[in-house]
């Protein structure tokens, strides 16, 4: 890794992609300090206090502490994260969605996007709506007029859309996984605190303590552990064997070859923890906006809210904490399977390998090779989506005991994912630069 780093910033195409990447990341940082006008700062350090274990402790972790501030950044870019998942559902019973995505290319995907923003402004709106009234009589906002709540609004909405632009930019001219990419770096901007909570586990009292030196050894190590089954999981691939038999090109006779078709344990890499995490909370966002105090209601609503938190949450009991894990490891599956089919297509990858001449031994050509694609990607994807559940649901039962690590198993597939992802895409990009290698 440090290797390619290195290779990185020696190339000066690939080294201007990192410093416009690294400007980017800088003004999403400043902005997650600018809070949004008209906001008593003091009131509003007081209520986010006592909400650091809900659903807003998750949010602020997304956004990297922008929540908590009330910054321009407070709704990150869930908004644009939940219309990806509505557009992309829709596509799946909408005709003409489910046209644009497998066969509209790239005018296509396009139109796709524009939807997509479309939906993310609408969510924007009602999120930003439900900010405000949901705090408007705790006394966070000096102005609570219509005049006073049209800027909160318009600078929750403008912060999302320029959060968006900023994943565009880092995507197109930067060094790629734009939105991903935001995602990692307001989580790790978080790590400070979480070394300050090892520390004080140790020396919170004044005075060394040796349980707490077992707490913080046990922690780091149960971390180690997520780390590498994740980089494990992430790198993990089956090679499909394929050969090629001799033909005549032009007036030569061109050898047969052997080659394979590299298949990652996990192709739709973090996105499914990504979209399912945020398809998780999203109705105790919904609910804590708009219900007054539900964290202490009764009733059908306030159900939902604690099934919806039980990730997030040491509040709620572990009925609420097996639900939630139950219905977090099925949509990971889901999704697992969704990105996966999307991106990789058996039919095609078939027909591309008869139309060459290719084979896969002991496979006929044709629609026998377009069924084993399909098993080994569909036990593929059973295995790594199940994966990558067992580790971001296993914290999830950590905070039962006196680790509270919620969360902490999303956090780390996230980070480490989206890590090995950007690694991958400067490597490919240094690859392409690189042809020396190819003509000795």
């Amino acid at each position: 890794m440090l290797k390619t780093i290195k290779n990185a910033l020696r190339t000066p195409e690939v080294r201007k992609k990192l410093l416009y990447t690294l400007l980017l990341i800088v003004i999403f940082r400043l902005g997650c300090y600018i809070s949004i006008p008209g906001v008593d700062t003091f009131t509003l350090s007081e209520q986010m206090k006592s909400a650091t274990n809900g659903v807003t402790g998750l949010i602020d972790t997304i956004s990297g502490g922008a929540f908590s501030r009330l910054s321009i950044f407070a709704m990150s870019i869930t908004p644009y994260i939940t219309a990806s998942i509505v557009i992309q559902l829709l596509g799946l019973v909408i005709p003409a969605l489910e046209r644009l995505t497998k066969e509209g290319g790239e005018e296509g995907r396009a139109k796709i996007n524009k939807y997509t923003k479309m939906l993310t402004i609408v969510l924007a709106l009602i999120e930003g709506l439900g900010i405000f009234f949901s705090y408007k009589s705790s006394g966070i906002f000096l102005d609570t007029s219509f005049l006073g709540g049209a800027i909160t609004v318009i600078s929750l909405m403008a912060g999302t859309a320029l959060l968006i632009w900023l994943g565009e930019q880092i995507t197109n001219k930067g060094i790629g996984n734009g939105i991903s990419l935001l995602i990692f770096v307001g989580i790790i901007s978080r790590l400070p605190s979480a070394i300050t909570s090892i520390w004080n586990l140790m020396f919170g009292t004044g005075t060394f303590s040796t349980v707490g030196l077992i707490k913080a050894l046990a922690l780091i190590v149960i971390v180690l552990a997520l780390v590498a089954g994740v980089v494990f999981i992430q790198i993990a691939e089956r090679r499909i064997p394929v050969q090629y038999a001799k033909k005549v090109v032009g007036r030569r006779m061109v050898g047969a070859q052997n080659t394979h078709i590299p298949l990652k344990l996990v192709m739709a890499g973090v996105m499914p923890i990504i979209f399912a995490s945020s398809f998780m909370t999203f109705p105790a966002m919904l609910l804590q906006i708009f219900v007054k105090d539900i964290a202490t209601q009764t009733g059908f609503w306030a159900g939902v809210y604690k099934f919806s938190i039980a990730s997030s949450s040491s509040a709620v009991g572990i009925g609420y904490t097996i639900a939630n894990a139950i219905v977090y490891l099925l949509l990971i599956l889901g999704f697992t399977y969704f990105y996966t089919y999307a991106m990789f297509n058996p039919a095609e990858i078939s027909g591309n390998i008869k139309r060459n001449g290719g084979f896969i031994p002991g496979i006929r050509a044709g629609k026998p090779t377009t069924d084993y694609l399909s098993s080994v990607i569909s036990k593929l994807s059973l295995v790594g989506g199940l994966f990558l559940a067992v580790i971001a649901i296993l914290p999830m039962f950590a905070k039962f005991t006196s680790l509270n690590i919620a969360f902490g198993g999303t956090s780390i597939l996230i980070v480490v994912g989206v890590a090995i992802e950007t690694i991958q895409q400067l490597e490919s990009q240094l690859v392409t630069r690189h042809y020396k290698g190819f003509l000795e």
